[in-house]
């Protein structure tokens, strides 16, 4: 009753994790990954409970020297391979000239890129203000303002790896999707803002999974993730105080850190 009880109220972006055996509690933080400037808050509730947690987990070691490097590496192509061949000469002539008018920029920059490289561009296209907030990259600051240890709840490799399971047909029908319509993915992006912002944690859920840019892969983008994270999270709270912050997408649902969280024994409380 309890778990039920809990669960409808998924109506909050930061949880208190207490309980089995914890001598402090841990705090979980849904992100949104971009967000325009004018819709950034960062809580004095969010802050306190920062503040006084020892150490950070992100889904990456966001402070680790080598990140982009070896971001940059496991997103290339092997060998012969081109985006070029991937795409197709219609679809490579299109989002050349789209990419030419929305970024100033020839697709033959990218063609020994993997198609997550131009996902990637275009999805910073998408919110339609001047300025862009990162939430990660806030507690990357404050984590290196207040000298506390950031870690990662996966490494790089992992993570671009999932995309690589994901077959190149569905990841190029994706970007065609956008460029072909464009201005319904950004209204899809402002409507996600303003589900974010509402704290809802179920609709922006419902939202992630029914989007096109899951790619029929909820499996392999998000519950495989949430579980591997739990047997990482769970000695990290054990030794201390621990702030995690993930992308709000992984909280809700069957297969949410929540829930799972909850499976594990552990009390998982809103804090509004």
């Amino acid at each position: 009753m309890q778990s039920i009880a809990q669960r409808e109220k998924n109506n909050s972006l930061l949880w208190e994790i207490s309980g089995n055996g914890l001598q402090q509690p841990s705090y979980l933080f849904g992100t949104i990954h971009m967000i325009c400037k004018e819709d950034f808050l960062l809580s004095e509730m969010l802050q306190q409970k920062f503040n006084s947690s020892k150490q950070v987990y992100l889904e990456l070691d966001m402070d680790d020297p080598q990140l982009q490097a070896t971001m940059m590496q496991h997103m290339q192509l092997k060998g012969t391979e081109t985006l070029k061949n991937k795409l197709g000469e219609i679809n490579f002539k299109k989002l050349d000239s789209f990419l030419q008018k929305e970024m100033n920029m020839n697709l033959v920059m990218f063609d020994k890129f993997k198609p997550m490289m131009v996902m990637s561009l275009l999805a910073q296209r998408l919110p339609s203000c001047a300025t862009i907030e990162s939430y990660e990259m806030n507690f990357v600051k404050m984590a290196s303002e207040q000298k506390k240890e950031l870690l990662g709840l996966e490494k790089v490799e992992d993570q671009l790896g999932v995309f690589d399971a994901i077959p190149d047909s569905l990841e190029i029908r994706s970007i065609m999707n956008i460029v072909n319509d464009f201005d319904t993915h950004r209204k899809e992006f402002t409507r996600m803002s303003i589900i974010y912002k509402s704290q809802d944690l179920d609709a922006l859920y419902q939202l992630m999974v029914e989007s096109p840019e899951m790619m029929d892969s909820q499996e392999l983008l998000l519950d495989r993730r949430n579980r591997n994270w739990i047997p990482i999270m769970e000695p990290a709270m054990k030794k201390a105080s621990t702030f995690f912050a993930v992308g709000a997408g992984h909280l809700a649902g069957s297969q949410g850190v929540l829930e799972l969280l909850r499976k594990q024994g552990y009390k998982v409380k809103a804090i509004q």
